[in-house]
């Protein structure tokens, strides 16, 4: 015969059924791995969402400040071209020379009965003398410019032509004066301008300093004498 249990269905012992409890755990793993993975989705979509933005208004920042430099490139090459004609004006003053001054004291040192036919200046120094060129006027930041005079003329005498260079010498930022020739041709007619007549003719070469144009007055002074003309 079947045993037969007679305690009512409502308390009698239940017994877990094989495997019934692993089943749960696997069910709540997959419930924590697929939160995990859609935590894990947000997170990632939010980030490149965020980056995506900056990215965004960083090419605007960008295309803005390219739009401000295409409108202040026109000061940039304003800016530019005084600086480029800053340079220029400042090489011309670098090589000037005050032919002004050096015309009226020739006037005052020449002899009596004398005057000149031609006269070649200029502020750069010839092939031959450009080695002798003072080291320090570079050294000064100022162009190494070595002006030089030529003058031909006319004089009474030869020893007026002597004279003459002694006093030339002694003309402000002179160095030098060479004599290229110095000759008499007789009964060579009347004296005129172009013509030296029965007087001596000559040719001579005046050198100067190559002085920084801050230095033009001469030592001492602060400006031409007045006996010269002044204020120069």
């Amino acid at each position: 015969m079947r045993p037969v249990n007679l305690v009512p269905q409502d308390q009698r012992r239940r017994t877990p059924r094989e495997g019934s409890g692993k089943t749960a755990y696997f069910a709540l793993g997959g419930l924590a791995v697929l939160l995990l993975m859609v935590v894990g989705y947000v997170l990632t979509s939010n980030t490149v969402t965020e980056r995506t933005n900056e990215a965004d208004a960083a090419r605007a920042e960008a295309d803005q400040l390219e739009a401000r430099a295409a409108q202040e490139s026109s000061y940039t090459d304003f800016a530019q071209i005084a600086v480029q004609r800053t340079q220029a004006v400042a090489g011309v003053a670098a090589t000037r020379f005050d032919w002004e001054r050096f015309m009226r004291e020739l006037s005052r040192v020449m002899p009596a009965g004398s005057w000149l036919q031609t006269a070649d200046a200029s502020t750069t120094a010839a092939e031959g003398d450009a080695a002798a060129a003072p080291a320090d006027a570079a050294a000064a930041g100022t162009a190494a410019a070595s002006p030089s005079a030529k003058l031909a003329g006319c004089t009474p005498e030869h020893s007026d032509v002597a004279r003459m260079m002694v006093r030339l010498r002694q003309l402000h930022r002179v160095t030098d004066v060479e004599l290229a020739s110095s000759s008499r041709q007789e009964d060579s007619g009347r004296a005129t301008v172009e013509s030296c007549g029965a007087n001596v003719s000559f040719e001579m070469t005046v050198k100067f300093s190559p002085t920084a144009p801050a230095a033009e007055a001469p030592r001492g002074a602060t400006r031409v004498p007045v006996s010269l003309g002044g204020g120069s």
